[in-house]
């Protein structure tokens, strides 16, 4: 290279203001983003992904080339000509390649998840998304790095140097923390709850108020149509009725069953003021209806927005032969991803006061009379349900089964029995107990492990997914590697994910996002499963392959169209 060549190059470079170290590490976090995760990947999600990541290397490279500076004692030196060449060769030659691994990565993992795979034109995106990204968090981070240059200014003039540098950074990061936590993220949460709130007051397309008095929201009922909310007035105006579930049983050749109108209960937001009230407006209503005659109770803790995952409860209708009362109650109307941050202790306070008013009411009958007690929650519901117990003691104590579906990382009793399954047991396969009472499965259609021991007693079964972002996502992925990464693969997870500080967190982040667009039995989608979940849980003596698929595509028709108990 010529000296007016190398000239160019370091003016080229000295005008872009970057640091050598931290466009190295950017490079390198970048093309490690490619790297498959969980769920496939659209292009501009690869390329917002890319872009963040990106950030944060570069980010850790300055900081680290600041950390080795400090430690020499020396000052930032411009980079040679041939080092910047040769990143501005590498960059482009190792973003191509990760791009055209990345897209052959996506199309098996579509594949593999039965999804259409994205067309590969799509991945022209990718690489100009993940600039504009990158760009940006690079201009935020030079205008907060020019504050900082203000606040050490004036601090110089009352302290030395290196005491008005650390002085002026600890006085921006707490600021923006405190911003951010304090008046932006109040600020976003109360907007969302006015956007959301305008939707609870809706009703599904198709519902309409239930005239039967197992209906909360009927005439009869103690709890309004209009204090339902959206998701309580879909719950409560759908589900089979009688006719429904003896026809269904007639193709399953179990005809002879005598069926019912199954009870179904639900308290809104606006049912009550507060969540023990509300709790024990349900029960009444629930008494009300007849549910505690039935031989079988279930009580639902929904998601953040109220919603009752509708297989779930109509699966369990089927098998009983509509001898069952279902009861829930709402307690926010926020998406669970926003309730994960927002409304965590709601989702347990609500599970908590649920159960504990229907236990008590129940306790209260002759022992011979009490229905056969049963839990669900999906999600952020599973992490409501479970909490009203301390523990899988308590659960054999007081309930005769329960299906917990796509559990979040951070269920206490969920974690707990992943943390101390049995040795040789896998994360996405534990054995907890050797299965005396909790037992977990990612295909209900087969019996739960360890199938060869004795399931007495209470049955409780938690259905995860390997594929579930919202079951593995948690913040130890920024530094930490899971066991599910270092034991084989689910079978729905391609064996070239791997394990990357921060970008695997991140790719896992964005995950949740996508985690239900695959089909049932992948992702955060368990439509139907919840069916052969049921049958486990319930211990059904004449269950055949041929119920199995009866009720199965029943449940699934019930959810993709509006079934009133009139129909």
């Amino acid at each position: 290279m010529t000296d007016p060549e190398a000239s160019r190059v370091s003016r080229f470079w000295s005008g872009l203001g970057l640091s050598l170290p931290g466009a190295w590490t950017a490079l390198i976090l970048a093309t490690l983003s490619f790297l498959p995760s969980l769920v496939p990947r659209p292009a501009l999600y690869q390329g917002v992904i890319a872009g963040v990541t990106a950030a944060i290397g570069y980010g850790l490279g300055v900081l680290g080339a600041w950390v080795w500076r400090e430690l020499a004692d020396r000052q930032a030196r411009q980079p040679s000509a041939s080092r910047v060449r040769a990143l501005l060769f590498a960059a482009p030659a190792l973003l191509v390649v990760a791009v055209i691994l990345g897209v052959t990565w996506q199309r098996q993992a579509s594949r593999l998840l039965e999804m259409e795979p994205q067309t590969p034109l799509a991945a022209v995106l990718v690489i100009p998304v993940a600039v504009l990204v990158f760009v940006l968090f690079v201009c935020i981070a030079r205008l907060l790095r020019r504050i900082t240059g203000v606040l050490t200014a004036g601090l110089r003039r009352v302290v030395g140097p290196r005491a008005a540098r650390v002085i002026g950074i600890a006085a921006l990061v707490t600021t923006v923390a405190l911003v951010f936590n304090g008046f932006v993220f109040e600020r976003v949460t109360t907007a969302v709850n006015a956007a959301f709130s305008l939707t609870n007051g809706g009703t599904p397309q198709g519902v309409t108020a239930p005239m039967s008095p197992l209906r909360s929201g009927s005439p009869e009922s103690l709890i309004s149509w209009d204090t339902l909310g959206f998701q309580g007035r879909g719950f409560a105006g759908q589900g089979p009725n009688a006719t429904r579930i003896a026809q269904v049983a007639e193709r399953s050749g179990q005809g002879s069953e005598v069926t019912l109108d199954p009870v179904r209960v639900y308290a809104g937001l606006d049912s009550a003021e507060d969540l023990e009230t509300r709790a024990a407006l349900a029960v009444q209503d629930l008494e009300r209806a007849g549910g505690f005659e039935r031989s079988y109770l279930l009580v639902v803790t929904p998601t953040g927005t109220g919603w009752v995952e509708p297989t779930s409860v109509s699966a369990f209708e089927h098998l009983t032969y509509g001898d069952s009362a279902t009861v829930s109650m709402q307690y926010s109307f926020l998406p669970s991803p926003i309730s994960f941050l927002a409304d965590q202790q709601n989702a347990r306070n609500a599970g908590r006061a649920l159960f504990d008013a229907v236990y008590e009411r129940w306790s209260r009958l002759p022992q011979g009379e009490r229905p056969a007690l049963y839990v669900f929650g999906e999600s952020l519901g599973s992490y409501g349900g479970e909490a009203a117990f301390s523990g899988e003691f308590d659960m054999a104590n007081r309930i005769s089964g329960a299906v917990f579906t796509g559990p979040p990382s951070f269920n206490h009793h969920f974690g707990q029995f992943l943390d101390d399954r049995q040795s040789g047991s896998t994360q996405i396969a534990p054995i907890y107990k050797d299965g005396r009472t909790v037992r977990f499965t990612d295909d209900p259609m087969r019996p739960a492990e360890p199938a060869t021991r004795p399931w007495q007693g209470t049955r409780v079964l938690y259905m995860v997914h390997p594929s579930d972002a919202t079951t593995w996502w948690n913040f130890d992925l920024i530094l930490n590697r899971p066991d599910w990464l270092e034991e084989p693969r689910g079978p729905d997870v391609l064996p070239q994910v791997r394990w990357v500080p921060f970008v695997t967190f991140w790719q896992v982040t964005t995950d949740m996002a996508l985690a239900m667009e695959p089909g049932p039995g992948f992702g955060h989608n368990f439509a139907g499963e919840h069916v052969g979940a049921w049958a486990q849980v319930l211990n059904l003596d004449n269950w055949t392959a041929k119920r199995a698929a009866a009720v199965h595509e029943a449940v699934l028709a019930e959810s993709r169209a509006p079934f009133t108990p009139s129909q």
